[in-house]
């Protein structure tokens, strides 16, 4: 029995060690204030949007939660509010699987609010079956082509805000991801192709945060795309139910938290001193090298260009 014992307290040691040493990540130490300044979190009613909203509440800015469940967001805010005693957080709607809701959004947000200085572009699903309204891959109408209106229709406010900063959602996932031009909207045929549907939007993230920053050069917007690290949400809230059974138990020890997992996308909210890095790529509150295909100018620009079209925009 003592042996057990024994074996278990090593077995915890262990953990603890690897957790705090390899899992939990780096923390953002700036304590940057934002009073005055008004902050979008695009699915802020939980997981890492959550966290995210919370820490900009923190720091006294007026917090939009740009969700599409109204229940879950209000709740939300009631919590956020309880926490950071911070009564500027509000709820606006924002369907990102659907073109027609993030133009509604945009127009209902420029019309009641005066101000953006930080734009955070969190929302993203891990897998889905569905089509967004618009008839698009759910995951890549969700994680890339939503966003991407969004920003657009915003960047005239952020430029009047200026000094202001975006912030786009990727992952480290963009690795294994790969751009088809003539199949922007492959199906989703079990987990393996849902992977590769997800990492395929994640490079997209990428290529547009690397775009966007050449297209705002000179406009005192910077931009940065993030990886959170492994964090344990909502994202793939999809997943069948023998495949939660297979992963949820490695996912709940191995990894973050979503407080750690935001840190990051708060760093590259709030950091001093970060706008000569504009367009790249950050994990553990730094800058990182991304491989050849996800810094491609050419890539990025096609991509810019079509995403402008299936968003029904000009040209930029």
């Amino acid at each position: 029995m003592v042996a057990w014992l024994a074996a278990g307290a090593i077995m915890v040691a262990v953990y603890v060690l690897i957790y705090y040493n390899f899992i939990k990540g780096v923390q953002c130490k700036s304590d940057t204030s934002l009073r005055g300044k008004t902050v979008i979190v695009t699915g802020a009613n939980t997981g890492l949007g959550k966290e995210t909203a919370l820490d900009m509440a923190r720091r006294g800015a007026r917090v939009i939660l740009a969700c599409r469940c109204k229940q879950r967001a209000e709740s939300a805010v009631f919590d956020i509010r309880k926490k950071s005693g911070n009564n500027k957080v509000i709820f606006m709607q924002l369907d990102l699987a659907s073109l027609k809701s993030v133009r509604a959004f945009a127009e209902n947000f420029l019309k009641s609010e005066p101000q953006l200085h930080i734009l955070i572009n969190n929302a993203g699903i891990g897998g889905s079956n569905n089509k967004t309204a618009d008839g698009f891959n759910m995951v890549w109408g969700v994680n890339h082509l939503g966003h991407f209106l969004l920003t657009q229709l915003l960047l005239d406010r952020l430029k009047q805000c200026a000094p202001s900063r975006i912030v786009v959602l990727a992952s480290k996932a963009y690795r294994i991801g790969k751009i088809d031009f003539n199949d922007l909207d492959p199906p989703h045929n079990g987990i393996i192709q849902g992977f590769q549907n997800y990492s395929f939007s994640k490079l997209c993230n990428i290529l547009f945060a690397r775009e966007l920053a050449n297209c705002l050069e000179g406009t005192n917007i910077t931009c940065y795309s993030v990886h959170p690290g492994c964090v344990n949400t909502e994202v793939f809230r999809d997943l069948k139910f023998w495949q939660k059974v297979l992963f949820v138990p490695i996912i709940a020890l191995f990894f973050q938290t979503p407080a750690d997992g935001a840190q990051t996308s708060i760093y590259c909210a709030v950091q001093e001193d970060i706008e000569k890095f504009s367009g790249r790529y950050f994990a553990d509150c730094k800058v990182q090298e991304v491989l050849p295909h996800a810094r491609d100018d050419a890539v990025a620009r096609k991509l810019w260009e079509i995403s402008e079209r299936m968003a029904n925009l000009g040209s930029h």
